[in-house]
Parts: C-alpha cells; sequence; structure tokens
C-alpha cells in the first residue's frame, strides 16, 4: 500500500499537463502495491474512527491545480472503497478542499443491501453522501424492492435513500410512485450486516398500486392515491400498513368469503389507512369528509373505474428481466 507522501511525490513529479500512465504499468503496479491511498479524504465514523477512501484501481492518474486548490482525477475502471461501501465510475476527481469526489460515467455504489446506478454523481467523503442523476435506478440485492428516477440521493449514515423527480418503484407485485420517494434501511440480521426497508415515505403525488392475486382474468388492481403516503414494513420485507393523507382516494375489489367477486369500492376522505396481514391486503379505513361508492362485480376489469393518475409501469422496471429468470 502506497502512503499518503508517496502518492503526493509520485503526483509532484509527473508534468503540470496530463499524466499518463499506461494501463500495463498502473496495473503491475497495483498487483505488486495492492492498493493506492488517495491523500486528505479521511472520514470518521460514526464511533470516531478514521477511515480512508482507498483507490483499489483506475487505468490513468492526472493531477493539477485550479483556482480553488488541487485536484487529482483517476481515469478508466475506477473503482474505490470507503469501509463497506464500492463506488465504481469512468472518472473521478477529488477536491482535497471541498472534501468531495466528483464521479463521471457509469456510477455504480454498492454495499451489502443496496446497489444503485446513475450517469454521474458526486461523493462528500466526510458526510458519507452520495449524489446520482441521470437514468438512476437501483435494487435491493434481496431482490425486495427496485426502483428508478433522475436524482437520487444515498446517506451511508443515516441509512436513507432519496430518489426524486418522477420516483417510481417496485415491491413485489406493488407499485409505488410520487414525487419523491424516501426509503429508510435497518439491520436486518445479527450474524451477517444486511439491511431491509422498514419505511418508505413518498412525498407528493403518492401512489400506491397493487396487482389483485385473487383475479387472474382480468388482470385488475387496487388503488391508492394521495398527497402524501407513509408505508411500514417488517422484516420479511412484508407491508403491514400503509397511510395516506389529504386528498386521499381509494379502489378495491371486494369478494365473499368463497373468494368469489362481490363488486369494487370507491372511497375518498382525508386519511385512508390499510392494514396487511403477511403482507396481504385485508382491510380499509377512510376517515374525514368520506365519501364512495360502489360497483357491482360487471365492472371488474373495467378501465374507466380506475383512479385517474393510475399507470401500471411495470416494463418500466430495468430489473424486471433479471427478477423473471430463475
Amino acid at each position: 500500500m502506497i502512503n499518503e507522501n508517496t502518492f503526493r511525490n509520485a503526483i509532484n513529479l509527473l508534468p503540470a499537463m496530463r499524466r499518463d500512465i499506461s494501463m500495463t504499468l498502473l496495473t503491475a503496479a497495483i498487483l505488486a502495491l495492492q492498493t493506492i491511498m488517495l491523500p486528505a479524504l479521511n472520514h470518521y465514523t460514526l464511533h470516531g474512527e478514521k477511515k480512508k477512501i482507498i483507490l483499489q484501481h483506475a487505468d490513468v492518474i492526472e493531477g493539477g491545480e485550479t483556482e480553488t486548490g488541487s485536484y487529482r482525477s483517476v481515469i478508466g475502471n475506477v473503482v474505490f472503497l470507503h469501509d463497506n461501501l464500492t463506488l465504481k465510475c469512468d472518472r473521478a476527481t477529488s477536491y482535497e478542499q471541498e472534501k468531495k469526489i466528483v464521479l463521471t460515467g457509469n456510477v455504480f455504489m454498492t454495499d451489502k443491501s443496496v446497489e444503485i446506478f446513475g450517469e454521474n454523481g458526486v461523493y462528500y467523503t466526510d458526510r458519507q453522501m452520495g449524489e446520482l442523476n441521470g437514468n438512476v435506478h437501483g435494487r435491493m440485492l434481496d431482490n425486495s424492492l427496485a426502483g428508478k428516477s433522475k436524482k437520487a440521493v444515498v446517506n451511508k449514515i443515516t441509512s436513507q435513500i432519496w430518489l426524486n423527480d418522477d420516483a417510481i418503484a417496485w415491491h413485489n407485485r406493488q407499485q409505488i410512485s410520487g414525487d419523491i420517494i424516501l426509503l429508510h434501511l435497518k439491520e436486518a440480521g445479527k450474524s451477517v450486516k444486511r439491511k431491509s426497508i422498514d419505511e418508505i415515505q413518498v412525498q407528493g403525488h403518492a401512489f400506491f398500486a397493487a396487482q389483485d392475486t385473487l383475479s387472474l382474468s382480468p388482470i385488475v388492481y387496487d388503488q391508492f392515491s394521495g398527497k402524501t403516503m407513509v408505508i411500514l414494513l417488517n422484516d420479511n420485507s412484508k407491508i403491514t400498513g400503509i397511510t395516506l393523507t389529504s386528498q386521499a382516494e381509494s379502489l378495491y375489489h371486494l369478494y365473499n368469503n368463497e373468494r368469489k367477486p362481490s363488486g369494487i369500492n370507491y372511497s375518498s376522505g382525508d386519511m385512508i389507512r390499510m392494514f396487511f396481514n403477511d403482507g396481504i391486503l385485508k382491510r380499509v379505513k377512510v376517515t374525514g369528509n368520506v365519501e364512495g361508492k360502489q360497483y357491482p362485480e360487471s365492472f371488474l376489469g373495467d378501465k374507466k373505474i380506475n383512479l385517474s393518475k393510475f399507470a401500471w409501469r411495470e416494463n418500466e422496471n430495468p430489473f424486471q428481466q433479471q427478477k423473471s429468470l430463475p
């Protein structure tokens, strides 16, 4: 492992303009020395222990000066390690004074629980926070949830992920969408440090749709919407409850004791609460300025009664093909 002074001396010996190091020479150096430690990228963990950003691989290294201070760039098959977080991209530029690394091209972040992709991004080393933009998509590694948006923020310290701007996520046969989707993760196992989602918050145009498992033909969807939504999940990533507030609407299908269709219920109110048992919707409660109507079973599959903002977008799931594989 190259120490900080050795790395600085190596950079200073390079010409002021671009310093290219051939892939062969750099690969040989990496094989011999295993890793290169980038300077001035220290941070503190929650327990106060110092960690370092480690450059595991790059094809080219270059450095220079700008008006705001010195910078160092690595290009080609870039791989960083920061504790249990792995960062990959086509190019990365470290700005020491600002304590950030600008990530460009095919950005990829992952730990033992989640992976997320973007076209470009920034990683703030002291705050352990990453920002991604451009065709952002990610998933839990246990395939419990996948999502996409135009922007995302990953906060390693608070275990939170924000999907911003046309955010949508898929959870089994359930679809969640809104302006912003906030995922909160918690430790799910003692022996293996794996995290699972325990809460999902949706802000702005919140919509929840779930394929009705009792109707195979026609395929129909229970639908719920509101301005905001909070979803709670258990340790097995199954939904236990959902609360929608402000201009809340619901459309769900009813069945008799013999599991035969008995109609479709539409309701609206200030708040809608849904209660689940083993991930299956069991009860819906609407409160505040309640209005509603009951459609007969002959309306089963009639798209005209769908909520106005309903759109089943499963074909947009970038991981759908992988999920369908055995």
